[in-house]
């Protein structure tokens, strides 16, 4: 008997049209763990607010991420997906899904389910765990699985932050790069509410009470604060970049209330005290996308020369890297 391996990643529209990038942010945004208000103030904020208006601006953006094959993480999933499953053998099945849009999770673990696997293995694509992420997809795969008659023995990896292969990857993309030629380096991480982070702790206190920017404990192993501030301490520690010369901060905010400081707050304030080279990682994607290419290879180069700057590169994410690949194929035997 075979055990199946399920790849999970956040999602893309199947196309940067309005039509299919409005039906994408309806299926995101109508996610009670993404939106974590009462339903019926978010079904109105969602539909009626954010996603007739949102929806054609960010099918402009789509339209300058998308490449004559599609979409990246589409393109890096299915890439990653064929060369796992060469690693692995015919004792394993890999599929790819995306909790949100094609190929959809109701659909591939339809496909999985009459296979009548050994085990199935599923690992959401999400280095640093957040119920808006990793925990969606569990809570997903479980809702689907449960309406099985036959229900096999089913790992989830909570997250990999800490995975050598992972951080070795990253340090592997970063050599492109010689690191003493940029004044300023960030480790820049997708945002969050606070709110959100917050519920973390079950003592009712805030994640600032628990010191998550400095240390990790067993108290805050599950805080996405915590987990992006230990990730960047790790890779700061392999790539042997002393503390006075990063920033770890946090993207794509949607008000004052998420987490701080802010990335394009902190490009402006580099370009001010006259840094002309920033060079920034992006430890919580595995794969390019809309937040890497475009908000920062783009828009925050952008921001940067407005402020005096001369250059933000980007360090790609682990995308299709044949190490990465192997990273996987650690992760999975070690489950099995």
């Amino acid at each position: 008997m075979k055990t199946g391996v399920l790849l999970v990643n956040l999602g893309t529209p199947d196309s940067p049209s309005v039509k299919d990038v409005r039906k994408y942010l309806f299926e995101f945004l109508n996610d009670p763990r993404v939106i974590d208000i009462p339903s019926v103030i978010r079904l109105f904020l969602v539909n009626f607010i954010i996603v007739p208006f949102r929806a054609p601006k960010s099918a402009e953006i789509y339209k300058m991420l998308w490449t004559e094959k599609g979409s990246p993480i589409l393109i890096f999933g299915e890439s990653v997906k064929e060369k796992l499953q060469k690693e692995l053998g015919e004792n394993y099945e890999v599929e790819l899904a995306m909790r949100y849009q094609n190929p959809s999770l109701d659909d591939v673990l339809a496909r999985m389910r009459v296979k009548n696997y050994r085990k199935i293995i599923v690992i959401p694509l999400f280095p640093q765990y957040a119920s808006a992420t990793t925990g969606s997809v569990i809570e997903k795969v479980m809702k689907i699985v449960s309406r099985w008659w036959v229900i096999p023995e089913i790992k989830f990896i909570g997250q990999f932050f800490d995975n050598e292969g992972y951080l070795n990857t990253i340090a592997e993309q970063s050599k492109k790069y010689k690191l003493s030629e940029y004044d300023h380096i960030l480790f820049s991480f997708h945002g969050l509410p606070e709110r959100q982070v917050d519920k973390v702790h079950f003592d009712g206190t805030p994640c600032s009470d628990h010191k998550c920017d400095e240390v990790l404990t067993d108290e805050n192993i599950y805080c996405y604060k915590a987990t992006c501030y230990a990730t960047a301490r790790l890779l700061a520690k392999k790539l042997n970049i002393h503390i006075d010369k990063y920033t770890v901060c946090f993207q794509s905010r949607l008000d004052k209330k998420w987490l701080k400081p802010f990335s394009d707050e902190v490009v402006i304030e580099q370009a001010k005290k006259g840094a002309k080279k920033l060079l920034v990682f992006s430890p919580a994607f595995v794969a390019d996308c809309l937040e890497t290419t475009v908000e920062i290879g783009i828009e925050y180069q952008k921001l940067f020369e407005q402020h005096g700057g001369e250059k933000v590169q980007l360090v790609e994410s682990l995308n299709d890297h044949p190490m990465w690949v192997t990273a996987l194929k650690k992760i999975v035997l070690k489950e099995n």
